[in-house]
């Protein structure tokens, strides 16, 4: 079956960045905005880090969302639920200062609007540990628009996260799509790769590689954005 989609990870694939040092500087700033409202900073960094590995845990039972305040609410009590207004806000607004830690490359665009006119249906699989707000702000930081992607997983709405397999079948499942039409580009050896479990074509972006367990790359495609172009238009012809 000839590959119709393309899913593409955002944080250090469409939008260069060093994860440990964007994942630093974006937590101190959220722990600050929750200190006027009483919540000690230090207790509520690690507080955040508990509720993101509960979502990464997700049976699927609840949304990202919901897993990760009760997860939180465990820790502060039910006071944070009424206090999410807060952090809402800070997506909007405080958030962006954090784009300053990233990078940026046009190669992004260029690569999305290419495939595009090809035909493809594109879709954007990050990790959805984040609201809406802040997935679309990092959408917009790496050049490109919301409206680039059929559709972009956020916490709101999904109920599992990588590197759990469950993840894109949620997604394929939403789209009515088979593993073998699909192709999976992403920096993340653990997270993206897992796509293949599967049956996804994966291609591993390696300009800002994550490969936290050491595996042997030259299983999967892999190379920079300019071997990414070459193994896109390896796929076969335009498909419209």
């Amino acid at each position: 079956m000839s590959i119709t989609t393309i899913l593409f990870d955002l944080d250090g694939t469409l939008l260069p960045m060093d994860l440990d040092v964007f994942t630093d500087a974006y937590l101190k700033d959220l722990a600050m905005t929750a200190a006027p409202a009483g919540y000690e900073p230090k207790a509520f960094y690690k507080a955040v880090i508990t509720g993101t590995y509960a979502m990464v845990k997700n049976d699927g039972s609840k949304t990202n969302e919901e897993v990760f305040w009760d997860a939180v609410a465990d820790i502060f009590g039910d006071k944070i639920k009424h206090d999410i207004h807060i952090f809402d806000e800070y997506y909007r607004t405080g958030f962006q200062k954090i784009r300053s830690v990233c990078g940026y490359t046009p190669k992004a665009k260029e690569l999305i609007n290419r495939i595009k006119a090809k035909g493809y249906r594109v879709v954007l699989a990050t990790n959805p540990l984040f609201p809406a707000a802040a997935t679309e702000s990092r959408i917009r930081w790496a050049g490109l628009e919301p409206s680039d992607f059929e559709i972009y997983t956020t916490y709101e709405y999904a109920h599992y996260c990588k590197p759990n397999p469950q993840y894109y079948q949620e997604i394929l499942n939403k789209l009515q799509l088979t593993p073998e039409e699909c192709l999976m580009v992403g920096n993340d050896v653990s997270d993206d790769m897992a796509a293949k479990q599967l049956g996804m074509k994966v291609f591993l972006l390696t300009d800002c590689l994550i490969n936290k367990y050491g595996a042997d790359i030259s299983v999967y495609p892999h190379g920079s954005y300019d071997e990414l172009n070459t193994f896109i238009d390896g796929l076969g012809n335009d498909i419209k």
